[in-house]
C-alpha cells in the first residue's frame, strides 16, 4: 500500500467533506424552517404557536451563523507551522523545550529536516509538521492545532447545539411521518427530506456528544489527542496547569471572547500558547 498516496486520497476527501457540510446544512434547513416552522409562522393563527415557530426560526438561524462562523474560520486557519529556520531558545524555567520525539530534547523532524518546537508532531497528510497537532480532520480539510483548536471546539459545540434543535423540533413532524405516508398527505420530496434530515441530525448529535466529551477531557487536561498515547500513563502531565489555565490556554483569558470564533489583541499577545511555541509548564515537575 502506497501511504503517500493514501494520506493525498483523504486531502481529496476532504474537499468532498466540505460541500457534505453544506448539503447536510441544505437539508436541514429545508426541513426545519422552509417545510415545517416558517408555514406554521405564516398561516397559523394561534398566537402561542406562531411565537413558538418564530422563536424556533431564530434560534436555529443564531446557531447556524455561529456555526458556519466557526466552521470556515477553523477551514481557513493555519493550524501553525514550525518557521523554516527554527532554533530552540535555552533557558527558562517555565518552559518545556523538549518534544517527544526518539531525536533528543532539542526535537527535530527528519522529514521536515528542520528543529522541533515542544507539542509538534508531523502530519502525512499535510506533509509539514504542525504546532501543537491534535489530528488532522478531513472534515475541514485542514489539521487541528495550536492556532485553531479553538475554532474547532466551537465548531463542535454549535453544531451539536444546532443538530439537537433539529432533532427537537422535526420530532412531531417525524411522529406524524408515518400516518402521513399512509393518508399521501404530503408530497413524497417533503416526506424524504423530513427523514434524511432527521434521521442525519439525530446521528450527528449521538456522534458529536461523544466526541465533545472526549475533548472536554483533553481540554481539562490541557493534552492532545496525540499526547494522551505519550503520557505513559503519567499521573501528572508537565502541561497540566489546573482546569481553569488549561481552559485560558485554549480559549484565552476575554471571557467576551470565548463563544466568538477570533481572539482579542491582548490575548494573542500575552498566551504564548496560542502561538504554538511555548508553553509553560507545572512548576513542580522536572523537565
Amino acid at each position: 500500500m502506497n501511504l503517500f498516496r493514501f494520506c493525498s486520497g483523504l486531502r481529496v476527501l476532504g474537499y468532498f467533506m466540505i460541500l457534505l457540510v453544506i448539503a447536510f446544512v441544505a437539508v436541514s434547513y429545508y426541513a426545519v424552517v422552509v417545510n415545517t416552522w416558517w408555514p406554521i409562522l405564516i398561516e397559523n393563527n394561534h398566537r402561542a404557536l406562531s411565537a413558538l415557530a418564530c422563536l424556533i426560526i431564530l434560534v436555529f438561524h443564531f446557531l447556524l451563523i455561529m456555526l458556519l462562523w466557526s466552521y470556515f474560520t477553523v477551514v481557513f486557519t493555519d493550524p501553525g507551522s514550525v518557521p523554516e529556520h527554527f532554533r530552540r531558545e535555552l533557558g527558562g524555567d517555565s518552559l518545556e523545550a523538549g518534544a517527544s520525539t526518539e531525536q533528543g530534547a532539542f526535537g527535530y523532524c527528519p522529514k521536515c529536516r528542520n528543529a522541533k518546537p515542544p507539542r509538534c508532531h508531523h502530519c502525512s497528510v499535510c506533509q509539514r509538521c504542525v504546532l501543537k497537532m491534535d489530528h488532522h480532520c478531513v472534515w475541514i480539510v485542514n489539521c487541528v492545532g495550536a492556532r485553531n483548536y479553538k475554532f474547532f471546539l466551537l465548531f463542535l459545540l454549535y453544531t451539536f447545539l444546532e443538530t439537537m434543535l433539529d432533532v427537537v423540533v422535526l420530532l412531531p413532524s417525524f411522529i406524524e411521518f408515518f400516518s402521513q405516508a399512509i393518508k399521501h398527505s404530503s408530497s413524497p420530496g417533503q416526506l424524504a427530506s423530513l427523514v434524511l434530515a432527521f434521521v442525519l441530525n439525530l446521528a450527528f448529535v449521538l456522534s458529536l456528544l461523544c466526541f465533545i466529551v472526549m475533548h472536554l477531557s483533553l481540554l481539562s487536561t490541557n493534552t492532545t489527542s496525540v499526547e494522551v498515547h505519550e503520557k505513559n500513563g503519567d499521573v501528572r502531565w508537565k502541561y497540566d496547569l489546573g482546569k481553569k489555565k488549561n481552559f485560558e490556554q485554549v480559549f484565552g483569558k476575554k471571557k467576551a471572547f470565548w463563544l466568538l470564533p477570533l481572539y482579542s489583541k491582548d490575548d494573542l499577545h500575552n498566551i504564548t500558547s496560542l502561538q504554538g511555541l511555548e508553553f509553560p509548564t507545572r512548576s513542580d515537575i522536572d523537565p
